[in-house]
């Protein structure tokens, strides 16, 4: 991508009570002349004052309604403001913002979904999180169509003609993989690029069980839905 066009690209950041970690990232993202906005999913800390001190766009929910409640509350923002590209990363401190140019990189190769892929070198993600990562992305990747290593990594880009049609339905952590199943089904390639798995003793917000549950259920009506679409275009 050409340096005049990097402001052409946003940042997408939801929060739910991570007043450690977002200062920190959002200045870091800063320094590479891109735009942040982060989405404040009714934090309970000081997540939000941190995030506009650092110097992050800030949308505030007053309750939390989810995480894909956010992504879509932010690319509604973006898309509104003519950004070309969304990255999507998290806030959690999991995601290195030293690794945005190679999504940078990607895009400008003309690359419209580029996902991370920590399974190359997982280092300390617990073991059940490797099981349960390598199980869903097997999952969708055969609902998709094509391989999707690391289809449960948060850090990932999104161009703007692929969000401008993408339907999104969900608020929780199943949002992320209906962008991937959105775009496979508009007929894009889904591209993985390799980054850090940052684990360090974090805690992933994410429940192995009841999420694999929650995933399956939500893989499984988003399948019919689209096969009684296609039955009525038929």
């Amino acid at each position: 991508m050409a340096e005049l066009e990097k402001r052409q690209v946003g940042v997408l950041i939801p929060a739910f009570n991570e007043e450690k970690n977002i200062g920190p990232l959002v200045k870091d993202l800063k320094a590479f002349g891109v735009e942040v906005l982060v989405v404040d999913d009714g934090s309970t800390d000081k997540t939000a004052e941190e995030a506009r001190r650092a110097g992050a766009h800030l949308l505030r929910s007053e309750k939390n309604h989810g995480k894909g409640a956010s992504l879509r509350l932010g690319v509604d923002w973006f898309l509104g403001r003519g950004y070309q590209a969304l990255v999507f990363m998290d806030a959690d401190g999991q995601h290195d913002a030293g690794e945005l140019p190679v999504f940078l990189k990607a895009l400008a190769g003309g690359d419209k979904v580029i996902v991370g892929n920590r399974m190359r070198s997982p280092g300390e993600m617990p073991a059940l999180r490797r099981a349960t990562n390598r199980f869903l992305s097997w999952i969708l990747s055969l609902a998709a169509g094509q391989k999707i290593p690391d289809s449960q990594c948060g850090y990932r880009a999104v161009s703007r003609e692929v969000l401008e049609r993408i339907q999104l339905d969900t608020d929780r952590f199943e949002t992320e993989s209906e962008i991937l199943l959105e775009a496979s089904r508009l007929g894009h390639k889904i591209i993985s690029v390799p980054v850090r798995s940052m684990y360090e003793g974090g805690v992933s917000n994410i429940h192995p069980v009841w999420d694999t549950f929650r995933f399956l259920r939500f893989l499984t009506g988003y399948l019919f839905r689209r096969a009684l679409q296609a039955k009525k275009r038929s």
